[in-house]
């Protein structure tokens, strides 16, 4: 085993190989940008070493800066992990001729597979079911029409060095791919340095289910069962768990074995993954093969017991697999969920700033449950509009597939963020939807359940009733800790739904009384000044987030965001006679609705505009948003260029009525 490792990478992904690095006993490297001179993977390595600027392309994407780190600190082998160069055939390749261990791939394979147009003829040649297309590349936008009717609508338009679901679009008219052609070519060139675009036969009500490769240098490819990652957002995995709630034995092993086929086919060696499109049939089709470690990795720990970044780091040091495929089993059943800075009640819009708070639930295994966090923030840190905006990755086990999903509830309860939007309460609202607990998943399955975008949760009678008694007896605390003499009866208003309790404590124990004489025990030890509130609510555990606002608390819970006012009952009275401020009138403006930078204006002042007409095109974490009209107007002022960077709100166009 080699003694020193530089980790060309940075965030979560950066701190977790670092920390089996470690154990193993080798020297960590680590290297940061200018926006990353505070970043926890920087403090947790043994050493780091400054690459560049902020820019990806200024640092974590030049492979002349990332080489000479290491023989600046003498560093015998990299681990990419995914992202950046992780897929780069010209970096492996580089750090060949330079004498370093690349962790992962031989380059030719990195080579053919990175590329999708050229895997897919692989994929073939290797006996692997592929999905109908157009696997040359595509000059243009009137190619790109003929082509995706030749294949048939809906297609698939995608850049053949794509990934994180930058350079996607699905079409169903001609008109969607002529657009999409154009925002795929614009993002890959931005993304990847690479503009090529191919088409594909969109597969309906799929599912997207991956085999997870390990291979040695000695000729030996396992399949380490599947991940099922049909949540996604814009092409974008955002729940992941192992294994699929889908197949069958018989169905998991023929993937495996096809997987394990195309990986000999290119001589390929440490880890990957073979990414497949499932049908309602259970028949699959190849996707992409990526040549790393993949984000969802994980899941696949939880569930077979081994270390991946290991077994990675062994295979680069020409050690054998110390397992055979007989060896690989499925224990029990894990989740992950992705925390990512965004704002989902505004359309999921990336969110930056500081870290007010961030506290996540404790790491724990026994053998009934485990969580695990895999971050590479902390209290008091930056999320940045250069990177991605991915705050943790929440991980649950169980022995069954109910009991994680139960597991992974009670820790997203637990989570606290503050300081940047996270999409905490969308992650707990598909956690408690009937169609994920029975498993009825595709990868449509967000736009399907959230047509018109997510707008929190709806609670039962049950579960209000249990937050607005939590409310009033953390109230009473709070009068207790003052000295000001308790008022025993409480008025609690959430909404239009009012709550007069009597109250009763007695140590942690409250026991209140409404008005219809029920009975209602609250066990708590919340006290003043924690923003958790851990209680019982006539036996069923909470966990819920709890913020001081005027007159009551802010309630957060399985994805519920509420405000409770607790008032003496002659003050609720008068409530609804209490005028209400109404919002400022936006309709007239374009407003930035994330940070980001102004790549297109498409309209001029004295233009008039439809509904749906494209607007503008902001850029924010390497993604191509498209502001479109939300009604007919006529422009009266542009009040920006492209080029400007831009904060939540500013004001992009203004508009007259016609």
């Amino acid at each position: 085993m080699f003694t020193s490792l530089l980790i060309a990478n940075r965030g979560e992904i950066a701190c977790r190989v670092i920390r089996t690095a470690k154990r193993l006993g080798i020297r960590t490297i680590a290297v940061y940008s200018d926006a990353d001179r505070d970043a926890l993977h920087a403090k947790m390595a043994d050493e780091a070493v400054h690459i560049g600027g902020s820019a990806a392309r200024d640092s974590y994407l030049s492979i002349d800066r990332i080489i000479a780190a290491c023989k600046q600190t003498g560093a015998a082998a990299v681990h990419p992990g995914y992202g950046f160069l992780s897929e780069n055939a010209e970096f492996a390749a580089a750090l060949e001729t330079a004498g370093i261990i690349f962790v992962g791939p031989p380059t030719k394979a990195v080579e053919a597979m990175g590329d999708k147009i050229t895997s897919k003829k692989l994929a073939a040649e290797a006996g692997v079911s592929t999905v109908p297309g157009h696997m040359g590349l595509i000059a243009d936008a009137d190619e790109a029409v003929t082509i995706a009717r030749e294949v048939g609508y809906p297609v698939m338009i995608k850049a053949s060095a794509g990934g994180g679901g930058k350079g996607m679009r699905i079409a169903w008219t001609d008109a969607e791919a002529r657009e999409g052609f154009e925002r795929s070519k614009s993002e890959a060139a931005s993304s990847f340095g690479d503009d090529r675009i191919f088409i594909e036969k969109f597969v309906t009500e799929p599912r997207h289910i991956e085999i997870q490769l390990i291979g040695d240098q000695h000729g030996t490819v396992l399949y380490l069962n599947e991940r099922e990652c049909s949540i996604q957002r814009r092409n974008q995995k955002v729940i992941e768990e192992a294994p699929s709630p889908f197949l069958d034995a018989a169905t998991r092993r023929a993937m495996g074995e096809q997987a394990v086929a195309l990986a000999k086919a290119v001589g390929y060696f440490s880890a990957g993954t073979v990414e497949f499109i499932v049908d309602k049939d259970r028949n699959f089709y190849f996707l992409e093969m990526n040549t790393r470690l993949q984000v969802e990795h994980p899941v696949t720990e939880l569930i077979t017991g081994l270390d991946l970044v290991e077994l990675m780091l062994r295979v680069a040091a020409g050690e054998t697999l110390p397992l055979t495929q007989q060896d690989v089993g499925i224990d029990g059943w894990a989740i992950e969920s992705r925390l990512y800075a965004e704002d989902p009640y505004r359309n999921f819009l990336p969110s930056t700033g500081r870290l007010t708070r961030y506290r996540p639930p404790a790491e724990e295994r026994d053998a009934e449950h485990a969580v695990r966090n895999d971050t590479g923030v902390y209290e008091g840190g930056e999320i940045s509009t250069f990177y991605d905006p991915m705050i943790a990755k929440l991980c649950a086990w169980a022995p069954d597939r109910a009991a994680a999903i139960g597991v992974m509830q009670e820790a997203l309860d637990q989570f606290e963020v503050e300081g940047v939007g996270n999409n905490i309460p969308f992650l707990s609202a598909v956690m408690a939807q009937p169609r994920f607990r029975e498993g009825r998943l595709t990868t449509g399955y967000i736009a399907e359940e959230f047509p018109d975008g997510f707008t929190g949760v709806t609670l039962s009678a049950t579960e209000l009733t249990h937050l607005a008694a939590l409310a009033c007896v953390s109230a009473y605390a709070l009068d207790t800790r003052s000295h000001t003499g308790p008022e025993k009866r409480r008025a609690v208003l959430i909404g239009a739904d009012r709550w007069d309790f009597a109250v009763r404590a007695d140590g942690i124990e409250y026991w209140l009384t409404d008005g219809a004489g029920k009975k209602l025990l609250v066990e708590t030890g919340w006290k003043p000044g924690l923003s958790l509130a851990i209680a019982r609510v006539d036996g069923e555990l909470h966990h819920v987030r709890v913020d001081r606002v005027t007159a009551g608390f802010r309630l957060r819970w399985r994805g519920a965001d509420l405000v409770a006012r607790v008032l003496w009952p002659k003050v609720a009275d008068l409530m609804p006679l209490m005028p209400v401020k109404l919002p400022p009138d936006l309709s007239k403006f374009l407003l930035c609705p994330m940070p980001g930078q102004v790549v297109r204006i498409d309209v001029r002042e004295g233009d008039v505009v439809e509904a749906g007409q494209n607007l503008a095109i902001v850029e924010a974490m390497k993604m191509e948003n498209v502001l479109r009209a939300e009604r007919r107007a006529r422009v009266s002022k542009v009040r920006v260029a492209p080029g400007a960077v831009l904060a939540v709100d500013e004001v992009i166009l203004e508009f007259e009525a016609i």
